[in-house]
């Protein structure tokens, strides 16, 4: 399987749009230029492996460390290509780049109830963080 970094929003563009559909979202034609947007601004870096998945992920500030860090912020499987290693090679493929770009850390969250994805960052080395609350203001 072949995974890389798109430079162009419209490869993974309908895909992001199934994702989104898959989270209760409706399928929007400004999909794509919001993801062109977040990937040309350096918001969003967006890996792919084709039709069968992405990951995005947000690399931002590590304040205390003067370094950087990567938050995965999205990573979605179609179901019809699942249960076949790909969600674990995406995630594997961005923290091989955030190791090599010297980031300090890989961060992610998801849901409590999602137990494959629990299962599947806990196998690759994923802890829980004691101590932090995730807060959010509704804008």
């Amino acid at each position: 399987m072949r995974i890389a970094w798109a430079a162009d929003a419209a490869e993974v563009a309908p895909l992001f749009d199934e994702y989104r559909v898959h989270y209760g979202q409706e399928a929007s034609a400004a999909t794509p230029a919001w993801l062109a947007d977040q990937i040309t601004s350096g918001r969003l870096a967006v890996a792919t492996a084709g039709e069968h998945g992405f990951i995005t992920v947000a690399v931002l500030p590590a304040s205390l460390t003067l370094g950087e860090f990567w938050f995965v912020r999205d990573l979605f499987v179609p179901p019809r290509f699942r249960r076949r290693g790909v969600a674990r090679a995406l995630l594997t493929h961005v923290v091989e780049a955030a190791r090599a770009a010297g980031a300090r850390r890989v961060s992610l969250q998801t849901e409590t109830g999602n137990a494959s994805a629990l299962a599947l960052y806990a196998s690759a080395g994923f802890r829980p963080v004691d101590g932090l609350e995730m807060l959010s203001l509704a804008l």
